[in-house]
């Protein structure tokens, strides 16, 4: 069994080695390598895991195993910028539950959020060129491609895509 709950404060451990775990397997998945997320300090871990549990602006979510080790299968975050654009940021299911539904159930965890808590109509993300599994999944889920494109920060002869999905019936 599998929870998915929002991350609080007291989740900075796990964060932190949830977030090192997603860099170490996907690094051109996410816009900071291994060495910079090792360097931080505590303080921001906590600052991180409260961003999470900000209410409408901001939202993690952890899928944590159910088996008394706590151990976290999976994170997914979300943040609405100044232009009230809601954008899901740092998806990762760890390997052994990929092909599960828990990327699933993290992003309809994301979407009710959206809708109910901040708000918004409509969900952005940006995904690297060269990560077809993950696109493959947004397309799934009902994501589409927008045509725009950005430099990817860490290696900017490489782009990620922007995708985009509406929150309406």
């Amino acid at each position: 069994m599998v929870v998915v709950r929002r991350v609080v404060e007291a989740d900075w451990a796990a964060l932190r080695d949830i977030r090192l775990e997603m860099l170490a397997d996907s690094p051109t998945a996410y816009l900071e390598t291994v060495a910079d997320a090792q360097a931080r300090t505590e303080g921001e871990w906590r600052f991180r895991a409260t961003r999470g549990s900000a209410g409408p602006e901001n939202l993690g979510l952890a899928a944590i195993d159910d088996d008394g080790t706590g151990r976290w299968l999976g994170y997914l975050a979300c943040f609405v910028d100044d232009a009230a654009r809601g954008h899901v940021v740092s998806v990762y299911v760890t390997p052994k539950q990929r092909g599960t539904g828990l990327a699933a159930r993290l992003m309809d965890g994301v979407v009710a959020w959206a809708r109910d808590e901040a708000g918004l109509d409509r969900l952005h993300l940006f995904v690297h060129e060269h990560n077809p599994r993950a696109a493959a999944f947004y397309r799934r889920y009902g994501f589409t491609e927008t045509g725009k494109t950005m430099p990817y920060d860490l290696d900017p002869s490489t782009v990620e895509i922007e995708m985009s999905m509406a929150l309406v019936d």
